[in-house]
């Protein structure tokens, strides 16, 4: 891709989940609301950044209708396993009843 932002990669966007497509697409057009203002008022230095989001948006757009038709497959959404979320939890606690006990100290 040799125009476009280097950050929406249609590769990268198809691993957004459906809300994320939907906030990418609200903040490009904004952005193109607000590079559109620039240009008309004469403060916009490059021009080719108009060319880029629109792109952006129209890959938006199709990503998100190809999802419609079932061309393109949803992203699942990752699960955490049980054991993961048990040590974290024992951690935290331990964590907690140290800093408990140095405050205990400290007084």
């Amino acid at each position: 891709m040799a125009i476009g932002s280097k950050e929406l990669t249609p590769v990268e966007l198809d691993t957004f989940e459906d809300e994320r497509l939907v906030d990418e697409l609200r903040k490009a057009k904004e952005e193109l609301f607000n590079l559109r203002f620039q240009a008309a008022t004469g403060q916009l230095e490059t021009h080719g950044r108009l060319r880029a989001v629109k792109r952006d948006i129209s890959r938006i757009y199709t990503i998100i209708r190809e999802r419609e038709l079932g061309i393109r497959a949803t992203p699942v959404a990752e699960v955490v396993p049980a054991k993961a979320a048990k040590k974290t939890k024992k951690k935290d606690a331990a964590a907690e009843a140290a800093s408990d006990t140095e405050t205990e100290e400290a007084k």
